[in-house]
């Protein structure tokens, strides 16, 4: 059995939607949400869904190996960004696999300070054609670990920030916890029978 933690800080959309797809899973489960924000809506969404929550501040990431442990402990095979808007420090990057969703089509609209709203104005400011999701694997950069997938959706002429925000949530709900599957799964041995 495969063990994700999701880290997120904001309301858990993404994170409830991950939940919700491995909740029947034999082969992954998602085992913890934790937060930087104790009073982030993900963790009421997974408390809901019965899923354990933690939360930690800069001291525990940042300057001890408090939050490392803890993951260990709960033998963690992959730490899921959703929405989590800290960079991750390098104790857990080379400790674990890491993932994070981001809502434009990197390298475009990435680095510290896009994410949300701000990324779907500047797409729009820009007059491009198409934005979309990109996986990606994180490293100790915003947005710069290599890329594993992504989708793509039009932008129209009169597009607006929340329009355009409602068509990637929609390509997020329909492939990040499938490409989170593949990632765990693929890991597996294979086994001659």
């Amino acid at each position: 059995m495969k063990r994700i933690a999701i880290f997120a800080s904001g309301s858990g959309t993404n994170a409830q939607n991950i939940i919700e797809y491995f909740r029947n899973s034999r082969d992954v489960i998602v085992d913890s949400l934790w937060s930087n924000n104790e009073n982030a809506y993900a963790l009421i969404r997974a408390e809901r869904l019965g899923v354990d929550t933690f939360t930690f501040g800069k001291e525990e990431l940042y300057h001890s190996i408090e939050v490392l442990e803890a993951l260990s402990e709960r033998k963690i095979d992959m730490i899921v960004l959703a929405g989590f808007l800290w960079l991750v420090p390098h104790n857990l990057t080379e400790e674990f696999t890491i993932i994070n969703i981001h809502p434009a089509l990197l390298p475009n609209y990435g680095g510290k300070g896009m994410y949300g709203k701000f990324v779907h104005e500047a797409v729009i400011r820009n007059k491009d054609k198409e934005s979309g999701i990109t996986v990606h694997y994180v490293n100790e950069r915003y947005d710069a670990g290599n890329i594993i997938f992504q989708a793509k959706c039009p932008v129209s002429q009169d597009e607006t920030p929340d329009s355009l925000a409602e068509k990637v949530h929609k390509l997020e709900y329909e492939h990040f916890p499938r490409v989170l599957e593949e990632i765990l799964l693929k890991e597996e041995p294979e086994t001659d029978y």
